[in-house]
């Protein structure tokens, strides 16, 4: 067996961002910018008020004090207007600002009478409530650097500029294989011996979580040949491949001789860890193979810890794994010495505590959870109130 830490980095190691693709701006987003981009132009493209008002000549108004209106300006238009520092034009949120004109007033700090604007903003400067051309961005100017992840605001963002498509690190495609004769698909009756399959669906969920949509998932009986059939068919369109179940060295857990004969090369198998020891990693080309535990907690702890960063690096995300904090126990534990715990906990912004339920066959503390409480190998004891690490689960 290996440690945990041996194995993150081994996984690391084999993992790399996978070929830049483009896509349109609304596939893109939760994607990572592959290359830089530059505006094409000046972003506002001409003076533009920021607020429904009157335009006018700040050094007009100070010249004359009350101003004659000439007309008005609606948002969209392409009209030109030319007046003198005598004049000011009714305007509106978004309009272009007339040449000639410095300074927008709110409407709510004017009076009309007679066709004439009288200015009662005390506050109001020279250039106020005018938006400048080019003070969002200049044409040339870089927009967002490669690497940059495209939230819902950097999508905006580039839609403002006039993009509709970038480069970006596609997300994995991951085929989910779950082994096992005695598993039944929810929704039909149980038989003596039977357990409902809950891992595929699990999985699946967790990887929607992250915006992986590409899934396809697939039963094998405990069967070799089976089982190397489906894993030859999936690996010609996976980028990534979860194993679930079979990996262990019983006399029907043909994972590792399947995955040996369809070329995967081992990286490691067994991890000093609870739960999830018998976890396997290995890769052929540029593909990830993951051998998961069956048991349903032991799946997703795995996931979060390994698969979640190997994930995230295939995508080129900066954030490889979950968010880490330290928080106070709000009772002492203990465990033997050997293993690396991961502990199903709920932290509730000033302790973090184990939850029960810890066994690996079970989820419902899992279902309660919103992280997970990292033990060392080498401790036995934490006292209560002494710090832990503690990795946030994605909400």
């Amino acid at each position: 067996m290996i440690t945990v830490e041996d194995a993150k980095k081994l996984i690391q190691e084999q993992a790399g961002p996978l070929i830049p693709v483009t896509e349109t701006l609304t596939q893109a987003a939760g994607m990572v910018l592959a290359a830089d981009i530059f505006s094409t132009l000046d972003i506002p493209a001409f003076n533009q008020s920021s607020m429904d008002g009157y335009a006018f000549s700040f050094s007009g108004w100070q010249t004359h004090t009350t101003l004659q209106i000439a007309g008005e300006m609606q948002a969209g238009s392409n009209e030109t207007i030319a007046f003198s520092s005598e004049q000011a034009i009714r305007i509106f949120t978004g309009a272009p600002v007339p040449e000639g004109a410095d300074t927008v007033v709110m409407q709510e700090k004017v009076t009309t009478e007679n066709g004439k604007l009288i200015i009662q903003d005390e506050r109001l400067s020279p250039g106020g409530n005018v938006r400048l051309q080019g003070s969002e961005i200049k044409s040339g100017a870089l927009a967002l650097a490669a690497g940059t992840f495209l939230s819902p605001a950097a999508i905006g963002f580039l839609a403002g500029i006039g993009i509709t498509t970038v480069e970006v690190y596609r997300k994995p495609i991951v085929s989910i294989i779950v082994t096992g004769k005695e598993l039944q698909q929810p929704g039909n009756p149980l038989q003596y011996g039977q357990v409902y399959e809950s891992n595929s669906v699990t999985l699946t969920a967790a990887l929607r979580q992250i915006n992986i949509r590409d899934v396809k998932v697939s039963l094998a009986d405990d069967d070799l040949v089976i089982l190397k059939t489906i894993l030859e068919l999936v690996m010609k369109e996976s980028d990534v491949v979860l194993l679930t179940g079979g990996i262990s060295v019983g006399d029907y857990d043909f994972v590792l001789e399947a995955v040996s004969q369809c070329g995967v090369k081992k990286i490691f198998h067994r991890v000093k860890q609870r739960p999830g020891k018998p976890l396997y990693f290995g890769k052929k080309n540029h593909q990830l193979v993951f051998g998961l535990p069956g048991n349903p907690s032991s799946v997703l702890t795995c996931f979060y810890e390994y698969v979640l960063p190997a994930l995230q690096k295939l995508s080129n995300h900066t954030n490889n794994g979950l968010k880490i904090l330290q928080a106070p126990l709000a009772k002492s534990f203990q465990k033997p010495e050997g293993l690396t715990h991961f502990l199903k906990g709920f932290y509730d912004g000033e302790k973090v505590r184990a939850l029960d339920a810890q066994e690996s066959y079970r989820l419902s503390s899992f279902a309660r959870a919103n992280c997970l409480i990292k033990i060392d190998e080498d401790t036995t004891h934490c006292d209560e109130q002494e710090n832990v690490e503690i990795h946030l689960l994605p909400e």
